[in-house]
């Protein structure tokens, strides 16, 4: 959405990622259900682990082509799995209840390192990522009028 396509151009790129996002749930949904079954009805039982190699060889399938889709799948469900085995690690008494809510902390933390990152090491950051982050902190530097915050503010020769 921070690129400067036509609003044309940003809807069919919105319609091709949603189509890819759900193609590919799909069939890995598919693909790792088969793998419980089939792993199942060979042992006679489901036991924990059928349910980590189903998804680990699923992910490999399906989530293994490193591009933008999959990457934001990807970086969507390590947030989430961060966060579960924090609380999971705190339900089993591996680490102390916190006394304190550390969500603050955490989000501090997490801006301060992707500004370093996007200030001094720009290249490391994902390019989606380095786009909005450009839109927002760099190219919010320069501005015309009320429409550069309304639209997007890179002018082109047209204008």
């Amino acid at each position: 959405l921070f690129l400067s396509f036509s609003l044309r151009e940003k809807l069919k790129s919105i319609a091709q990622a949603t189509y890819a996002h759900s193609r590919n749930l799909a069939y890995f949904v598919f693909t790792y259900k088969g793998l419980l079954a089939a792993q199942s009805r060979l042992q006679g039982k489901k036991i924990p682990f059928h349910t980590f190699l189903a998804a680990c060889i699923g992910g490999w399938l399906v989530f293994g082509d490193n591009n933008p889709i999959n990457s934001q799948i990807i970086m969507y469900l390590l947030s989430r799995i961060l966060f579960g085995l924090s609380r999971l690690a705190v339900e089993k008494g591996y680490i102390p209840q916190p006394k304190q809510d550390p969500f603050p902390l955490v989000a501090a933390l997490v801006w301060g390192t992707v500004l370093w990152l996007f200030e001094y090491h720009k290249e490391t950051l994902q390019p989606s990522l380095q786009s909005s982050m450009t839109y927002l902190y760099e190219d919010s530097e320069v501005w015309h009028d009320l429409s550069d915050f309304l639209v997007y503010n890179k002018r082109t020769d047209s204008k």
